[in-house]
């Protein structure tokens, strides 16, 4: 674990604007607490789409305003996570202010101690190598989880939807502005799936996939699609293919097509080489 994985986000975020290669040599508590704008925190939401039903976990959750403004306008439940005590501290003392600290939970707590399993949306503030290291856990979160970003990207696993915000006395980088990214985690389809002889087999890198759909006494049909959280839709344009949705261990044909009626039911086909034996 980098030196950066065990100090506050706050903290990590003024180093990188000091932009100095010493800077990790004169990490200290005076490092000033970088807030995000309150706009900003409001877009994030909002690419998100939080609403009542929605669960946020922010990590790195400093003052502790991304989940109370959850909480207090969008009306999810919340929690925040951050090293700091005093911060902690400080945000349960903001959701009393706020009137919402029957809703939101502040934890001392290092984000990769952290059970992310409740969660619907995440939200961070993180530097690049960090959002790498969660990557893999993010993805194997429930299909549909929404991940928000401040700024930073997840390398190759590529946003569903980047907005930029205008942020004129930001103070971390160059620029005067703030991105925000959104994915959805796809539902893993990577792999053979059977209904009877039939064989439905994709090959998947993060949401795109390549399908080939197998049926007895027909020829293959192949085609290449965008995975939208448990969601399968069928491709825009060119010839009609089937509209899937992902449930564990199973993918159910929402819109039929030719040989293949809507309600058929692919399951996983674990060890098997082929469906039918």
């Amino acid at each position: 674990m980098s030196l950066f994985l065990r100090i506050p986000r706050t903290a990590t975020l003024a180093l990188l604007a000091a932009g100095a290669a010493c800077a990790h040599a004169q990490l200290s508590e005076e490092v000033p607490f970088i807030t995000t704008p309150d706009h900003v925190t409001l877009e994030m939401l909002r690419i998100a789409e939080v609403g009542a039903a929605d669960h946020v976990i922010d990590l790195g959750s400093g003052d502790g305003r991304i989940v109370i403004t959850a909480a207090r306008q969008f009306g999810a439940s919340g929690l925040g996570v951050e090293l700091v005590p005093d911060l902690v501290e400080k945000s349960r003392a903001n959701a009393r202010r706020a009137g919402v600290a029957g809703k939101v939970e502040f934890r001392t707590q290092d984000i990769f101690d952290t059970d992310l399993s409740s969660a619907s949306v995440i939200t961070m503030y993180l530097l690049p190598e960090v959002n790498l290291q969660l990557r893999p856990r993010l993805l194997r979160m429930a299909p549909g989880t929404r991940i928000v970003s401040h700024d930073w990207d997840m390398g190759d696993w590529k946003p569903d939807r980047s907005v930029k915000v205008d942020v004129p006395d930001k103070k971390v980088g160059l620029e005067k502005s703030s991105r925000i990214h959104m994915w959805r985690v796809p539902a893993p389809v990577e792999g053979l799936w059977c209904a009877g002889a039939g064989a439905l087999r994709f090959a998947q890198r993060h949401q795109q996939y390549s399908a080939q759909l197998q049926l007895p006494g027909a020829s293959a049909q192949r085609w290449k699609g965008r995975i939208v959280g448990a969601e399968l839709p069928a491709p825009v344009g060119g010839p009609l293919r089937p509209a899937l949705h992902w449930r564990e261990g199973a993918l159910e044909v929402k819109a039929g097509v030719a040989g293949l009626a809507a309600g058929t039911r692919f399951e996983r086909a674990g060890d098997k080489a082929a469906c039918g034996a």
